[in-house]
């Protein structure tokens, strides 16, 4: 293949990379707008204590969710080819799987219920077994999307799917439903997503229990399963630990707090992942392409992230009044603290799509060992400050693992902290100053109604971070231009 060709099938690559974050992220940000807008209405509309005992439930349900089987979806989009068989080899796989999961949640309901000391629990977690049983028909579709980088098709089924959740929340909300609202509304996101993947894909859900030649597959989707058991072990300790201890009103304030301030790094990142994973897969012959790639990543996410979460923090209570009402103005305080935590995770769960794309899994499961360790042993010291201790956890925490996880999962690429540092330093330093200049004007502020108070923060926030960009960093706000306007910056020269 000649030089012209090469360039031009990296051409016609990148414009697909483009085209696949446009969709999926475009997509995404549409059914978030939509979905938060609901989610708003029906905060105002539910008690705190109904968010405390759902977030009991999901302790389980993300628990289990590790043995679902989405490892052998990354198997599928990692391998050379697919066949029409070995996708129906999957989908049965998939089925006996989840069908497992859904009977076993059925059998530890009341198990659970006797741990939080919470009857309702119990029932609630025997209707939300519904939920395993729609992932076959979300997933293997995945699969088939995410290896040709098409994202536009399935764009519509996530907001006709956004649409059905919502209306089903809104109407729960509304009616009186309680915390049964939390319940339905997923399982009918999920369904309808299910649908209309298969519809969209063409896939034909006809299931293949002959698994011969599935030993590949079912091994590298294995290697992932550490991984995803450490990995949920440490993102569920703190509601596991906490719903012991607290009471479901303060469990739900720290439960909505931690939602709120995971909001980008939950919803936006792993949207990026997804495109990620099969694009650094195709450059895993080229390390010094990668990093440079991810070092890139790092700097233009930080960027529009950081002074979100940084603004975040210095203005928690006009933000969470304004939001979600006088009622939960108890929140602010989580809020403060978790959202200085935010930065380092967004930065950590980038890492993920590269260590699989290099065909390291290992790498993923020994850094999610160490956050299986660290950042339980940080919420029990924690829980003994009550809550809020449970969010100072987080904050202590997670810097020392982000950066376990940069020495890791950064040295087979080549990766030096220095160049880490360097990508994070325009966004999160901006940021700093931003949040400097929102905390003295707000001092100077009188007394204001909330959204008053906002209205004016806000405003200085975004005008005291392009100012900092300009002064310290106008090259990064150039390179974010030219990616909005898509002029690609020049790649590395070769070494």
């Amino acid at each position: 293949m000649g030089l012209q060709d090469a360039d031009a099938n990296d051409a016609g690559f990148g414009a697909r990379i483009r085209s696949a974050l446009f969709w999926r992220s475009g997509s995404q940000i549409l059914s978030q707008v939509m979905s938060w807008g609901v989610t708003l209405a029906v905060i105002r509309l539910l008690d705190p204590a109904d968010y405390g005992l759902f977030a009991m439930t999901q302790v389980i349900l993300n628990f289990a969710t590790f043995l679902n089987g989405y490892g052998l979806v990354s198997a599928l989009v990692q391998s050379d080819t697919v066949e029409p068989h070995r996708l129906r080899q999957a989908f049965g796989i998939m089925l006996l799987l989840n069908g497992a999961l859904a009977l076993c949640q059925l059998a530890i309901a009341p198990i659970a219920a006797d741990y939080y000391d919470q009857p309702m629990v119990a029932d609630l977690l025997r209707v939300q077994a519904l939920l395993y049983l729609s992932t076959p028909f979300i997933s293997v579709p995945e699969a088939i999307m995410g290896r040709a980088l098409d994202f536009k098709r399935p764009a519509l089924v996530n907001l006709i799917a956004a649409a059905a959740s919502a209306a089903v929340a809104l109407t729960g909300a509304l009616s009186g439903w309680g915390v049964w609202t939390l319940v339905w509304a997923p399982i009918a996101g999920f369904w309808v997503k299910g649908a209309g993947y298969v519809l969209v894909t063409g896939f034909r859900p006809i299931p293949s229990f002959d698994f011969r030649g599935t030993g590949a597959m079912v091994g590298y989707g294995a290697s992932l399963l550490g991984g995803q058991l450490f990995w949920i072990v440490q993102s569920q300790a703190d509601i596991f630990i906490g719903g012991r201890v607290l009471e479901p009103h303060q469990l739900g304030l720290y439960a909505e707090a931690l939602f709120l301030t995971q909001i980008f790094v939950s919803k936006f990142v792993p949207p990026l992942n997804d495109v990620a994973f099969p694009a650094y897969a195709r450059m895993q012959k080229d390390l010094s392409r990668v990093a440079w790639s991810f070092c890139k990543a790092v700097k233009l996410l930080l960027l529009l992230t950081c002074p979100i979460y940084l603004g975040m923090a210095v203005t928690a209570e006009p933000l969470v009044e304004t939001l979600f009402g006088a009622k939960w103005l108890e929140m602010a305080p989580f809020v403060a603290v978790l959202a200085l935590a935010m930065p380092f995770m967004t930065v950590q769960v980038m890492f993920a799509p590269v260590s699989n794309a290099l065909g390291r899994p290992g790498t993923t499961a020994r850094i999610a060992a160490v956050g299986a360790v660290l950042m339980p042993a940080a919420f029990l010291i924690g829980i003994q400050a009550g809550a809020i201790g449970l969010a100072w956890a987080w904050l202590a925490a997670f810097p020392i693992l982000t950066l376990v996880t940069a020495r890791l999962a950064g040295g087979p690429m080549g990766l030096r902290l220095a160049d880490l540092a360097a990508a994070a330093a325009p966004g999160l330093g901006c940021s700093v100053l931003m949040a400097g200049v929102v905390m003295a004007i707000d001092a100077l502020l009188p007394p204001l109604a909330a959204p008053i108070r906002l209205g004016i923060l806000v405003p200085a926030g975004g005008v005291a971070f392009l100012g900092a960009l300009l002064l310290c960093a106008r090259g990064t706000l150039k390179e974010l231009i030219g990616l909005v306007l898509r002029r690609a910056p020049p790649a590395p020269a070769p070494a």
